[in-house]
């Protein structure tokens, strides 16, 4: 049984950072693509950033390149989002999720996804 549990959200200032932890199980992530979405209230699920478990090649949405780094660590079957230079615009519940495809993930879907965890930046 698939499972992602994400922790780390919290409380920050603008500028602050914060890593993101998503725990997985009941899989392997080199058969999968990992990745990371936010929804902010009032507005759409966005995706933010993928990793191809297979060579660690990893996708961004332009508003977070630069400042945003997704990792995954395969010995702890382990995905983690770093995020440095916040942004009262990061402000979101983010969500660990995975998918067969990369297409798909990159286009806002996914297989499974955890309950999200939130992240507040104020200004």
């Amino acid at each position: 049984q698939v499972q992602l549990v994400e922790s780390g959200g919290g409380l920050v200032q603008a500028g602050d950072s914060l890593r993101l932890s998503c725990a997985a199980s009941g899989f392997t992530c080199t058969s999968s693509h990992m990745g990371w979405f936010r929804q902010a209230p009032g507005k759409e699920r966005e995706f933010v950033a993928a990793i191809r478990c297979i060579d660690g090649v990893a996708y961004y949405t332009d508003s977070v390149k630069g400042r945003f780094t997704i990792s995954r660590d395969d010995a702890k079957n382990m995905v983690y989002l770093q995020m440095n230079s916040l942004k009262p615009e990061d402000t979101a519940d983010y969500y660990c999720a995975k998918s067969r495809s990369m297409v798909t993930m990159r286009a806002g879907e996914f297989d499974y996804r955890g309950q999200g965890t939130q992240v507040t930046v104020s200004s």
